[in-house]
């Protein structure tokens, strides 16, 4: 399919000039006199490139390209222009054109300048492509899980999406901020513009610094050119900073000022850079108790902690165990031929029963291997790593995860309470089942179900 160009010009003989010039060149052409029906057609019709005349006499030019950049801000705009307005043509350029010709024109000036212009919009259709299939994988409701737990995250990033204010993902590592950060960004208004993200972890703090906020040429040794940052590279969408906990005083000193004033210097330079961005952060660490060590500051904890969102271990999810490990067999599966067809009702309990000290991670590692090297169709209790199986590491595993003060009957029914549960989803929440699997009779079953409140069939 060719690319559309509109051509706005109240002189005639420019119209036919560009008609001609510009379906030679295989464009599928639209030349108009009147700016105000042009802006009706838009409406009704899709258009790669607009060229406009700045003097016209309904409109100018920059009427018309204030239009298009706050209506259709993906068509680029090409300003024509007489000689002696270029200072005017300049002017748009600082508002948004792509390109301005002045009159007379030659014929490969423009033909080069509508290429280029065709190239960015057929790069902007791929973008715009490519977010509604981010959108798609990435929104709310492509997020697996149904434990209330989950529920009740999904709840909150749903609540949390259409607003401007920051959000801070709180929980173990693995278990999945990155993936819920960009749901809030899919589900949001500003999911047609960028969602940038950053390992404050990754880097040491002079090369995050650069990261972050950019900088300028011959600011330090290597600093051969300037370099966009992060917070400008987001402008309009969403930038996520991951291990939020891993920041520097100095930097953090810098991130408080940026959610104040939504503006900062580069590296080395005194320009003022305004942004629009929403902020998302992360942590696995206890951010409170960082406040009252003197790591982190309370008053940047507030800026960012205004909705929170505590996911959970996956070891509080059990129920979303044999749905992750399905999902995450089909991906590895077809990767690697697509003969591995499912898991045995053995290799599920164990799955189902391991403590999973890097969640979903982990899960999603230990799938990955076992497709790799299943000897059949069914993953197996024998194809999953000794230390899923190994049911005395998993209950030491369990034991270490608990307090070393505490009370001990109080701990007692909270595990008798939660093995239940566990047993409950084994079974599917039928309790003659739960009461074999756990060796008990099913009156003493319905009176521990009664008694930690736990719902069955």
């Amino acid at each position: 399919m060719s690319n559309h160009v509109l051509v706005l010009d109240d002189e005639q003989n420019y119209l036919l000039l560009l008609e001609t010039l510009l379906g030679d060149e295989g464009y599928t052409v639209t030349a108009l006199q009147d700016p105000e029906l042009a802006l009706a057609y838009l409406e009704e019709s899709e258009v790669d490139v607009i060229i406009t005349d700045m003097k016209m006499p309904k409109m100018s030019g920059q009427d018309v390209l204030a239009h298009v950049q706050k209506n259709y801000p993906h068509i680029p705009v090409l300003i024509m222009t007489a000689y002696g307005s270029i200072d005017t043509a300049v002017v748009a350029m600082r508002h948004g054109a792509f390109d301005y010709i002045t009159k007379p024109f030659a014929n490969d000036e423009i033909t080069l300048s509508v290429r280029k212009a065709a190239q960015l919009a057929q790069a902007q259709r791929r973008y715009s492509l490519l977010s509604e299939n981010l959108e798609q994988r990435y929104g709310v409701h492509q997020i697996i899980g149904r434990s209330k737990a989950m529920r009740r995250v999904l709840d909150m990033v749903d609540r949390a999406a259409p607003s401007k204010s920051t959000v801070l993902i709180t929980g173990e590592s693995g278990t999945g901020k990155e993936l819920i950060a960009k749901a809030i960004h899919f589900t949001s208004p500003r999911k047609k513009g960028p969602f940038i993200s950053v390992n404050c972890m990754a880097l040491n703090p002079g090369v995050l610094e650069s990261e972050l906020f950019g900088h300028e040429k011959g600011s330090f040794t290597g600093a051969v050119a300037r370099k966009r940052g992060r917070f400008e590279l987001a402008h309009g969408g969403t930038l996520f900073l991951d291990e939020i906990g891993e920041l520097s005083q100095d930097l953090q000193v810098k991130l408080l000022r940026v959610l104040q004033e939504r503006s900062f210097e580069r590296v080395g330079g005194s320009e003022l850079i305004s942004v629009d961005i929403r902020i998302v952060t992360a942590t696995n660490k206890d951010l409170q108790a960082s406040i009252q060590s003197g790591a982190f500051r309370e008053d940047l904890f507030y800026r960012l902690n205004v909705v929170q969102i505590p996911l959970p271990s996956l070891r509080e999810r059990r129920e979303d165990i044999p749905l992750l490990a399905a999902h995450f067999l089909k991906k590895f599966s077809e990767e690697n031929a697509g003969h591995v067809k499912g898991f045995t009702a053995d290799a599920i309990d164990y799955l189902t029963a391991y403590e999973w000290p890097g969640n979903v991670r982990q899960l999603e590692n230990v799938v990955e291997r076992c497709v790799v090297m299943a000897g059949d169709e069914m993953i197996r209790a024998d194809d999953l790593p000794p230390e899923i199986k190994d049911e005395e590491a998993q209950f030491k595993s369990a034991v270490d995860l608990l307090p070393a003060r505490l009370n001990l009957a109080d701990t007692l029914e909270k595990i008798e309470a939660a093995l239940i549960r566990r047993a409950l989803v084994h079974t599917n929440f039928v309790q003659v089942k739960t009461a074999d699997m756990l060796g008990i009779s099913k009156s003493l079953l319905q009176y521990k179900l009664k008694k930690y409140k736990l719902t069955g069939n």
